[in-house]
């Protein structure tokens, strides 16, 4: 769809609150525990049926849908041995196993344990294997994972505090990795893969917001931010050894830690992907952030990209397609790994001259070169700025069938939505 045309629909869109895409919501399970249920949610598509959808939100609810994200069935899930406390990660792997990943909770401890990967055989969840990652009485946060797909090997990383939000300058934070090559019951003695250490105070100077990727090869790719800028670092060989030191990769003016008005918090944290598929662009590695480098009232969505491995980078290029000075914030990016497209998710108001807030879909079928705009949510939302909204969206894509996640905030009330997106649906 050419610019142009969109942003005619996007027009009419915000008068008439005509949608082209199907929003679906997914219902909180009967027995949800928290307030907070439904914010920071993750998805995943099953690539080898994509009628077959799972996706998690705090602090430990499960969804999942068995006919493409059209229907939704819920539930409360439990960890007897390590509890659960928030920041789920959605992943199928190439052997029919369905996981949630997520923080622990030892003996009403929040933070402190590690990360726990529960397993299932079914779609159902029916988390009945647990795995753990670490237990040394320091805190530990917001956990990724990425899965290899040659061997099935699983890759984690995450930030690990001396002791969260001291100002002590002796304590200190680090990025953390662990992998596991037994369908995620058992994980490697995670390892320090940051150099240079941030403080705890959960802020720019925080290290904070590690995703691995996985290359053609099995190379695993880490991108992070601290102190304004984002750091990268890498291995060839499944995580036994790394760069003795991070390389800084761009600046991210601002920091990381980002106002946005009517939010009681956001971020700006990187998100990695690479580019498996045999397309003309397989082997390109993605980081996607956004950052205030316009203006505190102009918050936009940047992607760069490596052709040969990390070793060089593109200059930083503009996702969102818009001039205005207008937020756009929470991005998530992933690639399609049938055909090569990259997609990015985001909050948008730039339709807007107050704190209504829609949800977008950047499409780059050139490699990242260059960006087509769709508005996805049918609707805005006003949030709460006395109200959390959480840390992050989610995106999943597999040839060409497209679901995103998000949450909604209208005052006080909090939801979640999926939109029923196919990409020859962006080709009319």
């Amino acid at each position: 769809m050419k610019k142009s045309v969109f942003l005619l629909l996007t027009m009419i869109g915000s008068v008439s609150g005509f949608s082209q895409f199907k929003n679906i919501q997914l219902q909180k399970p009967k027995n949800a525990e928290y307030f907070y249920s439904q914010v920071e949610p993750s998805i995943f598509i099953n690539p080898n049926n994509t009628n077959e959808i799972i996706a998690g939100s705090v602090m430990n609810d499960y969804y999942y849908s068995k006919d493409g994200g059209l229907t939704w069935k819920s539930k409360s899930i439990k960890s007897k041995r390590n509890g659960v406390n928030g920041d789920p990660c959605m992943l199928i792997d190439n052997q029919g196993y369905y996981y949630y990943f997520h923080l622990s909770n030892i003996d009403g401890q929040s933070l402190i344990g590690g990360m726990v990967c529960e397993r299932s055989k079914t779609i159902k969840g029916c988390f009945r294997k647990e795995g753990h990652t670490i237990v040394n009485g320091k805190f530990h946060d917001k956990e990724w994972v990425a899965l290899n797909p040659q061997n099935n090997h699983i890759y984690m990383t995450w930030t690990q505090f001396d002791a969260y939000d001291s100002k002590d300058t002796l304590m200190r934070s680090n990025i953390l990795f662990s992998k596991s090559i037994d369908n995620g019951m058992t994980w490697s003695n995670p390892i320090d893969i940051s150099f240079l250490s941030g403080d705890c105070q959960d802020n720019d100077l925080t290290a904070e917001g590690a995703t691995p990727s996985v290359g053609v090869n099995g190379e695993i790719y880490v991108v992070w931010a601290k102190e304004s800028k984002l750091y990268f670092n890498y291995s060839l060989d499944e995580g036994r050894t790394w760069l003795n030191k991070e390389l800084e990769i761009s600046t991210q003016k601002m920091g990381w830690v980002i106002d946005i008005p009517g939010l009681y918090r956001c971020n700006g944290l990187p998100v990695t992907a690479y580019d498996n598929s045999n397309s003309d662009y397989k082997g390109t590695l993605y980081v996607n952030w956004g950052d205030q480098r316009n203006g505190v009232d102009d918050t936009d969505i940047w992607i760069k990209k490596s052709n040969d491995g990390g070793k060089t980078w593109s200059k930083d290029i503009k996702v969102n397609g818009d001039n205005s000075k207008h937020h756009q914030f929470l991005s998530w990016l992933t690639v399609d790994q049938v055909t090569g497209y990259v997609y990015v998710m985001y909050y948008d108001r730039r339709n807007h001259n107050d704190n209504a807030t829609e949800v977008y879909l950047s499409v780059s079928k050139d490699g990242g070169n260059s960006f087509d705009d769709y508005k996805i949510s049918e609707s805005p939302f006003y949030p709460n700025e006395k109200m959390f909204f959480g840390d992050y969206t989610n995106i999943s894509v597999h040839n060409g069938v497209i679901r995103p996640i998000w949450t909604r905030l209208d005052d006080q009330k909090i939801s979640l939505y999926t939109a029923i997106i196919n990409q020859n649906d962006l080709e009319k």
